[in-house]
C-alpha cells in the first residue's frame, strides 16, 4: 500500500476569489400590536407548542387565549410589539406582562418573545428584546423576569444573558412534554 503524498491546499489570494454573495438584506419595523395581529401572533406561538419545548403548552393556544394575554398586557399598560415585514406579515413578537397578580409585583414584569420560524438567526429576537426592554423601562416596569426551558432553550438563554439578565433560579423537572421532563432557568434584569 502506497502512501499518499502530501499535497498543500491551495487558494486564491483575497484579492482574485471572487466576492461573496451579499446576505439578503432582512427588512421589518416594529410597531406596537394591534388586535388584527393577534391570529398571526397565534400561529407563530402554537408553532413552539406543536413542534419544541420551550413553552410547556402542550395544546395550541386558541384565539381568544392569546386575545387574552393581550388583554392583560394591555391593561397592565405594557408593551405587546410586533415585528413586521414590509409587506405587513408578521415576523416575530414580544410582551411583557405581570409577573403575579398580587399588587406588591405590580413594577415585576415576565417577558416573552416568539419568531416565526423563517425569522430566525437573524437578529430579530435582539431588536425584539430592545424594543421591548426599552418600552417596558418607559411603562414603568422595573425588573424583567425571564422564565426559560432548560432544554432546548439555549440560544434565548444566551441572549437573555447578552441583555445583562442575571441567572437568579432553576427549577428542575417542573414540566413534562414529548415524553420528557424539563426544568426552567430564571433569569432576572432591573430596569432602574
Amino acid at each position: 500500500m502506497l502512501e499518499e503524498e502530501y499535497q498543500p491546499r491551495r487558494s486564491l489570494p483575497a484579492h482574485l476569489r471572487p466576492a461573496p454573495e451579499p446576505l439578503p438584506i432582512f427588512e421589518y419595523s416594529i410597531r406596537e400590536a394591534v388586535p388584527a395581529d393577534l391570529p398571526h401572533v397565534r400561529e407563530i406561538y402554537n408553532h413552539y407548542v406543536l413542534n419544541s419545548m420551550v413553552t410547556f403548552d402542550e395544546k395550541p393556544t386558541t384565539l381568544v387565549a392569546m386575545q387574552r394575554k393581550f388583554a392583560r398586557a394591555q391593561k397592565a399598560k405594557m408593551p405587546f410589539i410586533v415585528a413586521v415585514s414590509p409587506n405587513n406579515i408578521i415576523l416575530g413578537y414580544a410582551f411583557v406582562a405581570p409577573w403575579k397578580e398580587k399588587a406588591a409585583y405590580r413594577f415585576t414584569v415576565e417577558n416573552s418573545i416568539y419568531l416565526g420560524p423563517a425569522s430566525t438567526g437573524k437578529g430579530l429576537g435582539k431588536a425584539l428584546m430592545q424594543e421591548l426592554l426599552t418600552r417596558a423601562k418607559a411603562a414603568g416596569a422595573r425588573e424583567v423576569i425571564a422564565v426559560i426551558a432548560d432544554k432546548g432553550a439555549e440560544a434565548s438563554v444566551a441572549m437573555h444573558k447578552n441583555f445583562g439578565f442575571k441567572e437568579i433560579g432553576h427549577m428542575g423537572r417542573v414540566g413534562f412534554k414529548f415524553g420528557r421532563w424539563l426544568g426552567t432557568v430564571l433569569m432576572q434584569k432591573s430596569l432602574k
